[in-house]
């Protein structure tokens, strides 16, 4: 399994609608078993993505959807930036589907 888990940064005022558009389409990622968005508690601009993918290659594959790209262009204008960015080897969790299991 490919993880990632970053903390992206909206332009001010933005961060609602940048969250808004990183959830539309993402039930639809083939390979993807987990994808949260989270509003960091201690800066009102920030936000969390933590990801579980069956390997690296769905994941780049990902990027190659129309709803990504889509939802790339659309954010894209609302983000101030990136900050933290980790790669992990999720091995299993509440909530979190596994290859051949559903969630």
């Amino acid at each position: 399994m490919y993880g990632l888990i970053g903390k992206m940064i909206a332009a001010p005022g933005k961060r609602d609608d940048l969250i808004s558009i990183l959830l539309e389409g993402v039930s639809t990622m083939p390979g993807c078993l987990s994808y949260i968005v989270a509003k960091d508690t201690g800066d009102a601009n920030a936000i969390w993505i933590t990801e579980t993918w069956e390997s690296k290659a769905s994941h780049e594959a990902s990027l190659s959807l129309p709803s990504v790209k889509d939802a790339i262009a659309k954010g894209r204008p609302l983000i101030a930036g990136f900050s933290d960015r980790v790669v992990t080897t999720p091995v299993g969790g509440a909530g979190m589907a596994l290859p051949g299991r559903p969630r």
